[in-house]
């Protein structure tokens, strides 16, 4: 049986919880065990689509004021529309499910192909054990509209229902 604790500390502390045996196994972001050369303790990755993450993870947006022209036709040249558009199409998906920072849905769009997207949803329910997934593919340029579409062909399979019941029912 698995059973989902908290675990906080910074990563050695969990490190040194997981290896005193106060855990069987326990989730640490890659990229942050790469960065303090900790490589080898990756046991194995939880890779989209099989393991999806909130929508838009990973997105860099840069904000300035509207009336600075200059400073706007500078930071244009960092916009990059594909990245732009998966990440529409997955906020698309939760804003339409009604998603927020504590409500168990994922969305990773990746794009394949020329100028086509693949979007992938999860809803589930708070305990994890009600869980719907889906996916949705067209073109990028309609990136929130497949993000539209995807919520409504979940919302019509029970997406609404397993996220309003509490845990357990």
């Amino acid at each position: 049986d698995l059973q989902v604790r908290d675990l906080r500390g910074n990563v050695g502390t969990r490190l040194r919880k997981l290896d005193d045996g106060e855990y069987e196994a326990i989730i640490l972001a890659s990229a942050g065990l790469i960065r303090l050369g900790l490589e080898q303790r990756i046991a194995a990755r939880l890779s989209p689509p099989e393991f999806l993450p909130a929508a838009a993870q990973g997105v860099i947006a840069i904000e300035c004021r509207e009336d600075a022209a200059e400073l706007r036709q500078l930071l244009g040249r960092l916009h990059h529309l594909p990245s732009a558009q998966v990440a529409g199409a997955e906020r698309a998906f939760t804003r339409a499910l009604g998603g927020s920072c504590d409500v168990p849905i994922a969305a990773y769009a990746e794009e394949f192909g020329e100028g086509r997207l693949c979007l992938h949803g999860l809803v589930a329910s708070i305990d994890g054990i009600r869980q719907l997934r889906d996916q949705l593919s067209g073109e990028m340029a309609a990136a929130e509209q497949i993000g539209q579409a995807l919520a409504d062909q979940m919302i019509a399979q029970g997406a609404r229902e397993i996220l309003a019941r509490p845990a357990s029912q």
